[in-house]
């Protein structure tokens, strides 16, 4: 008897645990010739606001040791253009679709855009992508202390931090998109926080189904040359192997305080590596920046833990999850 790999993220069912991270696959038509994509779990489409963005200036990326840095900056063409152009590519693919939504105009727009598809045949699930570091935050005030606050900022910067480095702010929102929508929610959270799974707490109090995690680290890489950053943006969002051990400690520390399911992810570029995040606590698991290095990796990753369950007997991936043993 084949293992069973299938889970659930609230009322949501997926055949396997193995999703793609937001931002990392397109809305899927971009990897239709080096994946089936009916095998995913489901399908995490790139991040869309209610208006067009173009996204922030070149370069946007650059390779770092065993990473990425990106600050692509939420470029999407948008809520209308991606149900009229996009969406119909997704309902055909046979997978549940997790639509990654954001916000450039604070609570109020998330929850125009969560209300505008919670109805919406095609969209199974909403992430509420809280947590991207590429963008000018609507969130939280910054603390400051007056005049001892003496570090020099870009001109125009608002002195704001994340949503989800707030956990009242966190709560608030999801608890406002909670009343209108329907379908299920995962709030995204962000590793540059003092206590994720704090934030983890207040996004699950607030109704959220499951929380993702990691969206990237911040981080900066200069060109010594030119005494300038490599990214147009200054600082930017470090992905990839790098930051896979920060990604597992988080994940790990968010399954043991919440009872809702974690979706783990963070340098995932093998069966490995996925099997780390579902040993430590999570119930799935998304790939991200392998994708730009092997787009078939997730098909690898889904018979890689296959493999893994059936020569250690299990019948169910149940039994993996949060097996460590310390």
């Amino acid at each position: 008897m084949d293992p069973s790999l299938a889970v659930r993220i609230g009322k949501l069912h997926l055949k396997n645990p193995v999703t793609v991270c937001s931002g990392t696959f397109g809305y899927g038509e971009e990897f239709r010739d080096f994946v089936d994509l009916k095998k995913l779990g489901a399908l995490v489409t790139k991040t869309v606001t209610l208006l067009p963005r173009c996204g922030n200036p070149m370069p946007r990326t650059c390779e770092t040791p065993s990473g990425l840095l990106n600050s692509i900056g939420l470029e999407n063409p948008g809520l209308d253009v991606f149900l009229r152009d996009k969406l119909g590519f997704l309902k055909n693919t046979g997978v549940p679709v997790i639509l990654s939504v954001a916000s450039e105009g604070g609570l109020d727009e998330f929850i125009k855009i969560v209300d505008a598809v919670d109805s919406v045949k095609g969209v199974d699930a909403i992430e509420l992508n809280i947590s991207c570091p590429n963008v000018k935050s609507h969130g939280a005030p910054r603390q400051t202390r007056g005049k001892q606050d003496t570090g020099r900022r870009p001109q125009g910067e608002k002195q704001r931090r994340l949503i989800s480095q707030d956990p009242k702010a966190t709560y608030d929102l999801v608890r406002a998109v909670r009343k209108v929508a329907k379908k299920p929610l995962i709030t995204k959270l962000s590793p540059n926080v003092t206590c994720i799974s704090d934030i983890a707490l207040a996004a699950e109090s607030a109704g959220s189904d499951a929380v993702s995690l990691i969206n990237t680290l911040t981080g900066m890489s200069i060109d010594v040359m030119a005494r300038k950053p490599k990214i147009a943006a200054g600082v930017a969002g470090l992905s990839g192997p790098a930051v896979r051990p920060v990604a597992v400690k988080m994940v790990w520390e968010t399954a043991r305080a919440v009872n809702i399911p974690v979706i783990g992810m963070g340098g995932i570029m093998d069966t490995a590596s996925a099997l780390e995040f579902l040993i430590a606590g999570a119930t799935a698991v998304a790939v991200g920046t392998a994708n730009f290095i092997n787009p078939g990796v997730s098909m690898e990753i889904i018979e890689g833990i296959k493999r893994y369950l059936a020569v250690n007997d299990m019948l169910d991936i149940s039994l993996l999850r949060g097996s460590l043993q310390l």
